[in-house]
């Protein structure tokens, strides 16, 4: 009978002695980790997993030179998409269909996507005979392997160039002609540094042109409201309360978007 308590006690003993042991397991690791990083680094080696980072032949200057022209055409490719916006007619429509939305005093309707959309899809209609005198000229014989990849790219902007002289202004391109300090060179001949930027100015003069031709109408309409309601003597309510819809009634009636697609359209001669 006396053995239980006795008994008791012994396994209450064991029990500490475990835990103790437990309690020590933590200092019994990071000892073991100490031990591991200074035989690590005695070998040279950073951690239990070594990890190393190397370019093979990076000492070579060729291969150097060939990474360098990698990251120039990687760059090249993010920036090709907003050059090539630049050099089709896009320029022009999406800064003409944004005045339209200014014009209706609208803030949000249409919304950009549908802007931006609209102006991607009325470029490629436009520039579809472009496109198919490149694809003809440059990219199929290229494709056949019966010219090479520079050739293929003086025919392509060949075709671009005669379509953003056509469309650009003679002063815009001989501005940029002046600067560059280029001796008289034949229209066909200019480089394309030179009547990229020319064409883009001769784009937003024309297409400021037309917004203004678009802003006066509504102008007018803004006019009109505002003495009808000072003569009333409703000075308290805002004129484009009244006058946005009734723009909105005249540019339905009048059919504005096919007008103003049309008009687009016939300003680049399509």
């Amino acid at each position: 009978m006396s053995r239980g308590p006795t008994a008791s006690a012994g396994g209450l003993l064991a029990r500490r002695r475990g835990l103790r042991a437990w309690g020590a397991l933590p200092l019994i690791l990071l000892t073991a980790g100490l031990a591991m990083a200074a035989h690590g680094q005695t070998n040279t080696v950073v951690g239990p997993l070594p990890f190393r980072i190397s370019f093979p032949g990076a000492d070579q200057p060729q291969q150097v030179d060939m990474g360098i022209r990698i990251l120039f055409a990687l760059t090249l490719l993010t920036l090709a998409p907003s050059i090539l916006l630049l050099m089709t007619c896009f320029t022009r429509i999406v800064i003409v269909l944004s005045f339209v939305r200014t014009a209706l005093q609208l803030q949000t309707a249409p919304a950009n996507q549908i802007v931006i959309g609209l102006s991607l899809f009325m470029t490629f209609f436009i520039m579809s005979p472009v496109w198919q005198n490149v694809s003809r000229d440059a990219i199929g014989p290229y494709r056949s392997a019966q010219i090479s990849g520079d050739e293929a790219l003086a025919r392509a902007s060949d075709h671009i160039r005669t379509f953003m002289l056509k469309q650009a202004r003679a002063k815009d391109i001989e501005l940029f002609v002046a600067l560059a300090k280029l001796p008289p060179t034949a229209p066909d001949q200019l480089p394309l540094r030179v009547v990229v930027p020319g064409f883009v100015i001769s784009e937003l003069r024309t297409a400021f042109q037309m917004g203004f031709l678009i802003l006066m109408p509504f102008i007018l309409i803004d006019l009109v409201v505002s003495t009808v309601l000072m003569s009333m003597g409703m000075m308290m309510l805002p004129p484009a309360t009244i006058s946005m819809p009734l723009k909105l009634l005249l540019f339905v009636l009048v059919d504005g978007w096919a007008l103003i697609v049309r008009s687009l359209i016939s300003s680049f001669g399509s």
